[in-house]
């Protein structure tokens, strides 16, 4: 069916959908006043038919112009037929139960590369530098690797770092934490090149660093240390770096839409899934200030938390909210 075909077969459709979303909100002079009250059901029925044609008009690759109007059509409708008077806490309850790990799910394709290309040169790299501990000099210098055997030594006070007060160590956290998810995010505007890189860099550094202070015999106060938190942080930059991933897509593969226009869909599309991880980068300071520091923990312990933070976080994003999709 040629574009102009499917037009002419449900233009009409269209055209009454949007005459009732005027009168619905008031767009038009005296378009709340007009005519019978607006039938709800009705609404609902052409709001489905105009999503059904907007998945045909994508699948068929259509003019944008067509796109755009069928997008239009349908957000309106969205907006009319499911608002919510959502203030507080049941906002942020909508946002996390549904928005968030249905977003993250949408993106997985983005989700699982962004994993690839954090995760791999973490292994890679913590397994030579395993064998070959002075290759510890290529990524940090001598004295920064000896700090860390002191950080992570059986003796030290607070372990992992070198002030001695938590909420100092939690505003620390915080901003470093953000500042590497957000270089993995807006990395996407260089045509997803900058997010490729930060995430292979600092996946390839966190190898490095596991695999000397494993060789040094330091392997349990270390994993003991990182193992909790890093269910949130390392999932929040892995999630920063599919949203980084989706804007860079958009701007090498625009498809019909002008780069502008792709890069704004991409846009929004992320927003969800940063904000998200914003939210599990705060989570994850928390647990790494009061927590993951506190030398008088018994390993055990720590690793059996860790088991269910990283088991919760992943059932988290794989099944919340599969009521809604």
């Amino acid at each position: 069916m040629t574009p102009l075909r499917f037009e002419e077969l449900y233009q009409a459709e269209w055209q009454e959908l949007e005459c009732l979303l005027d009168r619905l909100l008031g767009r038009k002079k005296n378009a709340a006043k007009d005519g019978a009250p607006v039938d709800g059901q009705r609404v609902a029925v052409l709001y489905r038919r105009a999503c059904e044609h907007l998945a045909l008009a994508r699948a068929r690759s259509y003019p944008a112009y067509l796109l755009d109007q069928l997008e239009r059509l349908t957000s309106d409708a969205h907006q009319v037929i499911y608002q919510r008077r959502e203030f507080g806490l049941a906002k942020v309850k909508r946002f996390l139960t549904e928005e968030f790990p249905r977003s993250v799910r949408a993106h997985s394709t983005y989700v699982w590369v962004a994993a690839a290309l954090l995760y791999v040169p973490t292994f890679v790299i913590g397994w030579l530098v395993y064998q070959r501990p002075e290759l510890i000099l290529s990524v940090v210098s001598a004295e920064t690797a000896a700090s860390y055997e002191r950080m992570y030594s059986d003796s030290a006070v607070a372990i992992g770092r070198a002030a001695e007060s938590d909420w100092l160590m939690f505003g620390y956290y915080i901003s470093h934490n953000i500042g590497i998810a957000f270089q993995c995010f807006a990395g996407g505007l260089f045509a997803g090149i900058g997010t490729l890189f930060y995430l292979i860099y600092n996946g390839a550094s966190a190898g490095a660093i596991g695999g000397y202070l494993t060789e040094r015999g330091h392997a349990a106060t270390f994993y003991s240390f990182i193992v909790t938190h890093s269910a949130f942080e390392l999932t929040a930059i892995v999630l920063c770096g599919a949203a980084g991933l989706r804007i860079g897509h958009s701007l090498v593969a625009p498809g019909r839409l002008s780069r502008v226009q792709s890069l704004v869909k991409a846009t929004g599309d992320s927003a969800v899934i940063v904000s998200g991880a914003a939210a599990m980068l705060l989570i994850a300071a928390a647990i790494e200030a009061f927590w993951s520091s506190a030398g008088w923990l018994p390993h055990p312990v720590k690793f059996s938390v860790a088991s269910a933070c990283w088991i919760g976080v992943l059932s988290y994003l794989a099944f919340q909210g599969r009521r809604a999709d």
